[in-house]
């Protein structure tokens, strides 16, 4: 379980480094990891989530530091099948299903397709690029299906890293969201950041945060516009990105837990055949379609695309009259 620390700020401490006065504080842990959990989101200070480690304190304010469990200091190589689009001695494309995590963290600390990874590659895997996502340039989320590359020596580790720096990447996904957006093709801008209100959200921030450019078109509608199937391709490649701007342009994705939860008032705009399906929907209608890049080493275009999941297929299908 999660430990909590609860800390209220000294007159003494006025204007003190919220890091340094969380070291003072917490002498067990080092001020790399306090910073590391001020990052993800772990503080509140009276009650809103603060993640800049240079914040600075007033007195009276309550600290409130949650340090979830320790994760193993390298992932384990475990047997699990993985659906294989690509590899050669240099890299590996796999098509992800919904529901596994990309690497090791609290709460699901196997499973993943790090531990995958590390099972069909080797140990020679381990430290790619970091130990404890060994070969991971970029994630998914969850209950993301889709696309994604892993490095299998540190020379092209740091090359894949260096091309999504560059946005050299094309990057496309399929998602099924609430209502038809207008105009039916655009761009959705605004950097995100932690929400001030829910430390385990994301949100588009006036202050703060990391810019995100999202580009959209709407592929098809269904049931009067009440849903739509849409294309976004990543100009960046922030946390939550599509689920945090389709959210923020009033049209969340279909089953999202998070950002898009779905209301009875929805549901009736839908066909009767398609509520349930709908409502039973347990995770975000997102899959990571297309992923294109250049070879780092043979200096090949390489183009991937994979077809929307049954699950996806199902849910448009009862939208779709037979």
């Amino acid at each position: 379980m999660s430990e909590r620390h609860a800390i209220l700020v000294d007159p003494a401490d006025k204007r003190e480094r919220v890091d340094r006065l969380l070291v003072k504080n917490l002498p067990t842990l080092s001020r790399s990891r306090l910073q590391g959990l001020i990052t993800t989101g772990q503080l509140s200070v009276d009650g809103k989530t603060i993640d800049n480690p240079a914040f600075r304190v007033k007195p009276g304010q309550k600290l409130l530091l949650e340090v979830p469990p320790a994760v193993a200091a390298e992932p384990e190589a475990q047997q699990i099948d993985l659906d294989i689009v690509f590899e050669d001695p240099y890299l590996i494309v796999i098509d992800k299903p919904a529901g596994m995590v990309v690497h090791p963290a609290p709460g699901n600390l196997d499973g993943t397709l790090v531990n995958a990874l590390i099972g069909h590659c080797g140990e020679s895997l381990k430290g790619i690029g970091g130990v404890r996502r060994p070969g991971i340039v970029h994630r998914l989320d969850k209950d993301t299906s889709g696309l994604i590359v892993a490095a299998k020596t540190e020379a092209v580790h740091q090359a894949l890293t260096e091309l999504f720096a560059a946005r050299d990447i094309e990057r496309a996904y399929q998602a099924v969201i609430w209502g038809a957006p207008s105009p039916a093709k655009g761009e959705i801008e605004g950097n995100i950041g932690r929400s001030p209100r829910n430390r385990k959200k994301m949100a588009v921030v006036r202050r703060g945060g990391k810019s995100a450019l999202t580009r959209y078109q709407t592929l098809k509608s269904y049931a009067q516009g009440a849903v739509s199937l849409i294309e976004c391709r990543l100009m960046t490649g922030r946390t939550h990105q599509i689920r945090v701007h389709l959210t923020e342009k009033g049209h969340p994705l279909v089953g999202d837990p998070v950002y898009g939860r779905v209301s009875d008032a929805k549901l009736q705009r839908l066909p009767p055949d398609a509520r349930l399906a709908f409502r039973d929907f347990r995770r975000q209608a997102l899959h990571a379609r297309i992923l294109g890049f250049k070879h780092p080493i043979t200096g090949k275009t390489l183009k991937f695309e994979s077809k929307l999941p049954p699950d996806i297929k199902e849910l448009i299908s009862s939208l779709e009259p037979v």
